[in-house]
């Protein structure tokens, strides 16, 4: 029973961090595009602030990972946390256009030193068996935060348009308060020790991408990437799109999110280590790909508001299961090198969130349905290659058995 609490209770504060930043970026989406026109600015600068967050998250995430092997999970997440809530303070307080975007530089870094490290934490806490569960578990914190942060948001935009930016810094402090309480380490500190003690020079990020190309799970860190470019067509420039294309209020993209959402977290928490167990993860990041590229598509045709949102709802559903598929399918191949593979799971994610926002952004003020068409294509493309690597795999098993009997 002993073992049983050691190991939940660090997950329970884990799922709470995850959920905690969650929230904080949902509270802010319904008032964006009422926030941005106090700067007079729009899709593009949209595109442009996610994507400045994703360039200094690409940029730090290989560092924070082998700083997460070296010095442990636990002061990296709470470095995470420590910018995360400055930046959002930032955000509440910012008065030009620069300000946004010095704000979300330093989220970009707090995600750096946060996300790989609690990836790598649940690594260290459970089992090959078990592990799709803390990663669902951990999905689902994160989709919670979502649901809850926009209809959150929505209230508290009723007290002024920064409030939702104050809110999100102050339950940032309060993770970070109790992570400092509560939160202990998983790596060893012999493990720690060995680790710095290693002369193996680390390469620099550019040198690592490169060497990624040659890893074995070279594909995966490629989905992650196709996925967080398609997710973001859909989550980045979703405010604007619903403000611009079918003239949403706050409420009703508040609502939309919320319900969307929370379906996603459900699944994630009920049913995600079922479904890996029943179907496998490969199987599952191919029926995602290409349903959720349907969804894109689908949410051109119709202004109607329930039409909008049971689109919404299979989108969230089905990116709720295709990440943790990816990222448990990742952890398995990183061998003793969590940490580092987190890291460039994170890396690729950030090339994701630099791109693709940047994308929809410049698309969104051409035409309104170009960023949604360009998603879709871009998770097809994820389908082709999610396919022949699957293939692949399996063909090079046949052989390893063959060549066994």
């Amino acid at each position: 029973m002993t073992a049983t609490r050691r190991r939940t209770s660090p997950l329970i504060f884990l799922m709470i961090n995850m959920f905690i930043a969650m929230l904080g970026i949902g509270l802010i989406i319904p008032v964006l595009p009422d926030f941005l026109k106090e700067f007079q600015a729009g899709g593009k600068v949209a595109g442009y602030l996610v994507s400045a967050f994703g360039l200094t998250q690409f940029l730090f995430s290989p560092i924070a990972g082998e700083w997460s092997d070296k010095y442990g999970r636990r002061i990296m997440i709470i470095a995470g946390l420590a910018l995360f809530a400055v930046s959002n303070l930032m955000l509440a307080t910012a008065t030009e256009i620069w300000h946004l975007y010095a704000s979300r530089l330093l989220g970009g870094i707090g995600a750096a030193a946060m996300i790989p490290s609690i990836m790598a934490y649940i690594a260290d806490i459970t089992t090959e068996d078990n592990r799709g569960k803390g990663m669902g578990l951990l999905g689902a914190a994160m989709s919670l935060g979502f649901v809850i942060g926009p209809g959150i948001g929505g209230f508290l935009a009723e007290f002024g348009i920064r409030m939702p930016f104050y809110v999100s810094a102050a339950v940032g402090a309060l993770s970070l308060i109790s992570s400092l309480i509560f939160l202990s380490e998983s790596l060893l500190l012999e493990k720690r020790l060995e680790n710095r003690a290693s002369r193996v020079k680390k390469e620099n990020i550019f040198r690592q991408l490169v060497l990624s190309f040659k890893a074995p799970y070279f594909i995966l860190l490629l989905l992650v990437f196709t996925l967080t470019f398609g997710l973001v067509n859909f989550e980045a420039i979703f405010p604007l799109f619903v403000d611009k294309k079918f003239g949403y209020t706050a409420r009703d993209i508040s609502i939309l999110i919320t319900v969307g959402a929370l379906i996603g977290a459900v699944i994630q928490a009920a049913l995600i280590n079922k479904l890996i167990h029943r179907f496998g993860e490969k199987a599952l990041v191919n029926f995602t790909f290409f349903f959720s590229a349907v969804c894109l598509v689908l949410m051109l045709f119709s202004g109607n508001f329930w039409y909008v949102l049971l689109v919404t709802l299979v989108f969230f559903t089905l990116t709720s299961i295709m990440r943790p598929a990816i990222n448990t399918l990742l952890s398995k191949m990183a061998g003793e090198e969590q940490g580092f593979v987190a890291g460039m799971n994170n890396a690729y994610m950030s090339l994701g969130n630099i791109f693709g926002p940047a994308l929809a952004g410049i698309l969104l003020d051409v035409h309104v349905n170009l960023p949604y068409l360009a998603g879709a294509l871009v998770l097809l493309f994820s389908l082709v290659l999610s396919v022949a690597w699957s293939r692949k795999n399996a063909q090079t098993e046949e052989k390893r058995e063959r060549i066994a009997s």
